[in-house]
């Protein structure tokens, strides 16, 4: 859908840069990595926890038969 070629990401690296500051961006950085780790990590839950009661549906299924 979006493809950045190596010159836009430099703009908006740079656009980034002046609005935050060099300072922030470390930060920044942090805090949009620890977001994307639990986002993942709650993906991860949420398709264990769909798993978990498919195969339970699966086991009663086949118990009644």
């Amino acid at each position: 859908m979006f493809r950045f070629g190596m010159s836009e990401l430099v703009i908006i690296l740079l656009i980034i840069l002046l609005l935050f500051g060099a300072k922030k961006l470390p930060e920044i950085a942090k805090a949009l990595g620890r977001s994307i780790k639990e986002f993942k990590k709650a993906g991860k839950e949420i398709k264990k926890d769909i798993e978990e009661v498919t195969n339970d549906n699966d086991s009663k299924d086949s118990d009644n038969s």
